[in-house]
């Protein structure tokens, strides 16, 4: 019956979140956590500690742990990355996104990485990206579609 419980929970969480009402879906997530300790109800709870309340050390060690239980899973790297893009650590939310590819496909981290904007290598490696040289090479090949 608990086990119940907990998914009806997760599921009214989850129907907060697509609303946009992290608020809502923090009370769902924290009452589905405290009837079953599951690792995705824990990441999601994680995501909404860090948007709503602003703990973001609290919120990413939740999700470590959850990663640390199920580490296939790309849903607990997705909020991993949601975290960091809050707490403006750009390059680790990247880095976050990029690790869940490569357990799944997840539309939602593409989505996630296509809204970050995420660059490619300099042109010339040994060079630094801001380099005159690299950066208008890299305009360049751009404009002609190799790059």
């Amino acid at each position: 019956m608990e086990n119940a419980d907990g998914e009806k929970l997760f599921e009214k969480g989850l129907q907060a979140l697509a609303r946009n009402d992290t608020l809502a879906a923090l009370a769902y997530f924290e009452r589905a956590v405290h009837v079953e300790d599951r690792p995705l109800y824990s990441s999601h709870l994680a995501f909404c500690i860090a948007k709503e309340r602003g703990q973001y050390q609290l919120a990413v060690t939740l999700c470590e742990k959850a990663i640390a239980k199920e580490p296939r899973s790309s849903v607990h790297r997705l909020n991993l990355g949601r975290i960091y893009v809050i707490a403006k650590k750009k390059s680790d939310a990247i880095r976050t996104f990029r690790e869940g590819l490569q357990h799944e496909k997840n539309p939602q981290i593409i989505e996630e990485l296509d809204r970050l904007g995420t660059r490619k290598p300099p042109v010339i490696p040994f060079l630094k990206r801001e380099n005159i040289i690299n950066k208008y090479l890299g305009i360049a090949l751009h404009r002609i579609g190799l790059r």
